[in-house]
């Protein structure tokens, strides 16, 4: 019998990720195919239900609310971040994540949304936030997660992983 996807398996598939008018967001097509570790938080949670019981060959359509993938969007929206507060050499560029520490001290992560001669707008919403998530995805293969792999939270390439 074919393995299914549950918790401690290595599901790897393709997938095309489109918006709700179908634009294209992201696709692995052309790419190896992405590999995560069921069960360990390595993808949205609306898809991961999704993919439980799956198996290599399999094919289907996801689609995924806000509040199982990135969440709703909240907080005050993007806001200036002078650019001298970031290290001189940092290549910023829009989408991309950082971590920072909020006023309580706390850890946070903040995106860029836009960069703007001597400011950078950040905002703690992901970019994907709000977005309804349409996926196509083909299961490329199905198999038991490693010790290694499970201790890590992750799956590994072949070969292993260095950390």
């Amino acid at each position: 019998m074919a393995e299914v996807l549950g918790a401690g398996q290595v599901g790897v598939f393709h997938y095309t990720l489109t918006d709700d008018d179908g634009a294209v967001i992201d696709s692995s097509s052309g790419r190896e195919p992405m590999a995560y570790l069921h069960g360990h938080h390595n993808i949205v949670p609306g898809l991961e239900s999704q993919m439980e019981g799956k198996a290599a060959g399999d094919t289907f359509d996801a689609v995924v609310a806000p509040a199982d993938a990135y969440g709703e969007v909240h907080g005050p929206g993007p806001q200036p971040v002078p650019r001298d507060q970031f290290p001189p050499d940092a290549q910023l560029a829009v989408g991309m994540g950082f971590h920072a520490q909020g006023s309580d001290g706390k850890p946070m992560v903040l995106f860029i949304t836009e960069i703007q001669d001597d400011q950078v707008f950040v905002d703690n919403n992901h970019p994907l936030a709000g977005k309804t998530l349409h996926f196509a995805i083909e299961i490329v293969d199905v198999r038991a997660g490693t010790e290694d792999e499970k201790t890590h939270g992750h799956a590994h390439g072949p070969g292993g992983h260095p950390h």
